[in-house]
């Protein structure tokens, strides 16, 4: 990376998330930065008009690039925002890999398990680095979203060039007004953020409710408790402790995101496989493997696979 050209910033996803992040930065204006996807109409729509984002009571425009996942350049930093099923694509993994090879580094901030190890396989495990981001994106259509206010945590790894990208993009976020730190304790924050998701997106996809809907719902909120507590026992047994109370942290992120509708949600309302296989799921492997329950995990993952077998029919939990 040269101090006299901005860093190049390859995103790979077109959904809410990826939207966001990527007129973010490119509304600061101090990367050159890429969306790449596979989703025709979004790509034609950053092209054309950028990426709207309705934020409180106001909406602003970010333009950053974009292409196809095929045509993905060669970047110095690449987030990988893409859903957990598709991580291990030939496509992105591709881009990860072409990008690796001419000195750039991969970051996930993805939901679940897995994508690291998927994407270190691809790129090598110096050039990848995990982060967490705690913030919220609804995708009102292509190129088209609502967000809510949050932050990100990027895992670093010392005497690496994945070091080095990793505090870049930290203050790339940060100007670009998306908080970010660095630090090298990031496997607490990446359960965390699974309990968090585990307890809300299985619930608000099996409801149809919104994040605050779930937490006004005397049942559903103790459903939400009792599932973030069993990935907190899982995390443990692991030697990584969280850095909040399970259930207390679902529930303040159920408040602060109360308008939100859960990812999950919204990948059934598209009539798209979820995550529910990284996250829920993965749980109740990594459980069994380590002899011990997760029982309302091992529920919410049965249910939402039913659900996505029958087409999205039947019948929704009573709230």
């Amino acid at each position: 990376m040269s101090e006299l050209t901005p860093p190049r910033v390859l995103i790979l996803g077109t959904g809410a998330m990826a939207s966001v992040v990527g007129a973010r930065l490119a509304r600061a204006g101090d990367a050159q930065v890429t969306l790449a996807g596979t989703w025709p109409e979004a790509l034609h729509a950053i092209q054309t008009r950028g990426v709207a984002v309705e934020e409180g009571e106001g909406r602003w425009v970010g333009a950053p690039g974009a292409c196809a996942i095929s045509d993905a350049p060669a970047s110095d930093i690449v987030i990988v925002l893409v859903k957990s099923t598709h991580t291990a694509d030939p496509a992105i993994t591709r881009a990860a890999r072409r990008s690796a090879e001419s000195g750039g580094v991969v970051v996930t901030l993805q939901n679940g398990l897995g994508n690291r190890e998927a994407l270190e396989h691809a790129a090598g495990p110096d050039r990848v680095a995990v982060g967490v981001a705690s913030l919220g994106a609804t995708l009102l259509g292509p190129a088209h979203v609502r967000a809510f206010p949050g932050s990100v945590l990027l895992g670093l790894q010392p005497r690496t060039e994945a070091d080095v990208a990793v505090r870049l993009l930290a203050d790339l976020l940060t100007r670009a007004e998306l908080p970010a730190e660095a630090s090298f304790d990031v496997d607490p924050m990446v359960w965390g953020k699974l309990a968090v998701n585990c307890a809300i997106n299985p619930l608000a996809a099996l409801t149809g409710l919104s994040n605050g809907a779930l937490f006004r719902n005397a049942r559903l909120r103790t459903l939400m408790g009792r599932a973030a507590a069993e990935v907190a026992d899982v995390a443990r047994a692991l030697g990584i402790r969280l850095a909040h109370d399970a259930t207390e942290r679902v529930e303040t992120v159920a408040l602060a995101t109360a308008e939100n509708r859960a990812s999950m949600l919204q990948d059934l309302d598209r009539g798209v496989p979820t995550e529910i296989e990284f996250l829920n799921g993965a749980v109740v492997r990594e459980a069994r493997r380590l002899k011990i329950k997760a029982p309302v995990n091992e529920w919410l993952w049965r249910s939402v696979r039913a659900r996505e077998a029958t087409c999205l029919s039947g019948t929704s939990l009573s709230a």
